[in-house]
């Protein structure tokens, strides 16, 4: 039985601040609270919200949880608000049936494989000369789209695979109360694709996974929007299994909420 869990961490703590600062570690706490080690199950999380106050992490896993160490050690124990949420899955997916429509939330690392990247990292220096030292066919390197345009395109060739199709946007141009886009982010307006999806807001972390280990550069995007049901098990399956690469660095979790209702919390 699936479980989705929201767990409020209080930014102003120590142990807070190096798990929020850095996905490898927050990933290794987020398997601590499970029962069963070595972790063997799909988990997906993401940072939901991030402020100077508060900040929520979102976790879907297989199992039921326990998240006491994550509060004893980077939330409020004991305080009011200060309880993670977890809830059963199971309602929401079995209200995934063929033509329903829902608000959808997806923070992904939108990619592409490609043999020889423009501007090389060091890393991919590196293997780019072994590969051509030896001669071997080595498999492709990932390439992060860094465009608005691209990234939606990725997002829209995967939704048939994964069970929805995206409506028509529908207004046009946005209605009067509509967010405009600033000038420096006119791209980000849903218009130009048609579509009702909305790249909301685009980050890039940097990390390492051990101390004085080679980085980590992930390209994300927040996507926002409606999807219509084309295929339940599969759209079931994309919340289960999560879109994209990158999953144990937070991303690919996709969330539902009932439509027309922006302040409704997705998941259910």
């Amino acid at each position: 039985m699936p479980y989705l869990s929201k767990i409020p961490l209080n930014p102003r703590r120590r142990a807070a601040v190096s798990l929020l600062s850095n996905p490898h570690r927050l990933h290794a706490a987020i398997l601590s609270g499970l029962a069963l080690q070595p972790v063997t199950e799909r988990v997906l999380w993401r940072l939901e919200n991030s402020t100077h106050h508060r900040a929520e992490i979102l976790v879907l896993t297989e199992s039921r949880p326990s998240w006491a160490h994550l509060v004893d050690d980077a939330g409020w124990p004991g305080a009011d608000g200060g309880e993670p949420l977890i809830a059963d899955y199971t309602p929401l997916l079995d209200r995934i049936i063929r033509g329903r429509e829902f608000a959808f939330k997806l923070i992904a690392n939108p990619v592409q494989s490609v043999s020889r990247p423009t501007r090389p990292s060091e890393q991919q220096a590196t293997r780019l000369k072994g590969k051509s030292d030896s001669g071997d066919r080595q498999r492709g390197f990932r390439v992060a789209h860094r465009t608005v345009t691209q990234q939606v395109d990725w997002l829209l060739k995967r939704c048939e695979r994964h069970g929805f199709a995206i409506p028509d946007a529908a207004a046009s141009p946005p209605a009067p109360g509509l967010r405009q886009p600033h000038e420096a982010d006119q791209d980000l307006s849903t218009e130009s694709a048609g579509a009702a999806i909305t790249v909301v807001s685009r980050d890039i972390l940097r990390f390492t996974k051990r101390k004085e280990g080679p980085p980590v550069t992930l390209s994300t995007a927040t996507f926002e929007g409606r999807l219509r049901v084309t295929d339940p098990d599969a759209l079931r399956s994309a919340l289960l299994r999560g879109i994209g690469p990158a999953k144990g660095y937070g991303q690919g979790l996709l969330t539902l909420a009932p439509p027309r209702t922006s302040k409704a919390a997705h998941g259910g």
